[in-house]
């Protein structure tokens, strides 16, 4: 299979690590997602990948029970780490070289986060999985995986989720939402389309970099995505 792109930001949902669980983290999900990458990886495609810590700790849900924004967010990005570091465990078992580099320092576990290093390890063909979000509290991954995606120069930001794209509705709620296959920045942020947060989407509409939104439950799929050939929605 061919490949569209060749360098991407892979920015993943910390609820979708959790399988069926309530919390945490489901091992077999979190390998099959790998292998996911690995297909996408062995098809010639630089891989950057962002994680949230929604499957351990929702920092906005957590100051509405009293805590400090900040703090909750703080405690979030650790989040981020936790699930990195999960990831890259899993992508090394099946032979895929990556690095886990936090925003957040902590040699023990993981790489700083430094522009010129995260490239040199993509010109080494290694997947880096950038955790601890912007390292800054009040940012969302969303808006993290926009940053990274421009920092590393790659040629797109894919939004991975559990429906094949983006719809008018709801379409777990609405049987009648229309998928929508291509709209504009403007689209998202005018109509308040629950895709990505707003600050992410102005960033990509700034530097020009499009967003993919597709589904990573279907076996297979977001290799065809990357290969311009399997079902997504474009903003552009």
């Amino acid at each position: 299979m061919g490949k569209k792109y060749r360098r991407i930001l892979l920015k993943l949902s910390g609820e979708f690590l959790m399988g069926d669980l309530e919390f945490g983290l489901d091992v077999k999900t979190v390998d099959r997602i790998a292998n996911e990458v690995k297909a996408v990886y062995d098809s010639g495609v630089e891989v950057c990948v962002v994680i949230g810590g929604g499957n351990i700790f929702r920092g906005v849900s957590a100051a509405a029970y009293g805590m400090h924004r900040a703090a909750a967010d703080n405690i979030g990005m650790l989040a981020t780490v936790m699930n990195s570091v999960a990831f890259q465990n899993s992508l090394e078992k099946i032979g895929v070289q990556c690095r886990v580099m936090s925003a957040i320092s902590m040699p023990n576990v993981c790489e700083p986060y430094i522009r010129r290093k995260a490239l040199r390890h993509l010109q080494k063909g290694r997947v880096i999985i950038c955790a601890a979000g912007s390292g800054n509290p009040y940012f969302t991954t969303d808006t993290a995986a926009a940053l990274r995606a421009l920092e590393t120069d790659c040629d797109v930001l894919v939004k991975a989720t559990k429906v094949p794209g983006v719809y008018s509705d709801d379409p777990v709620k609405n049987p009648n939402a229309v998928f929508l296959e291509k709209l504009s920045y403007k689209d998202v942020l005018e109509k308040d389309i629950k895709v990505m947060d707003h600050t992410a989407v102005t960033l990509a509409r700034e530097n020009n970099i499009p967003i993919v939104v597709c589904s990573i439950k279907e076996p297979g799929n977001l290799e065809k995505v990357i290969a311009g050939n399997g079902q997504c929605s474009v903003i552009c």
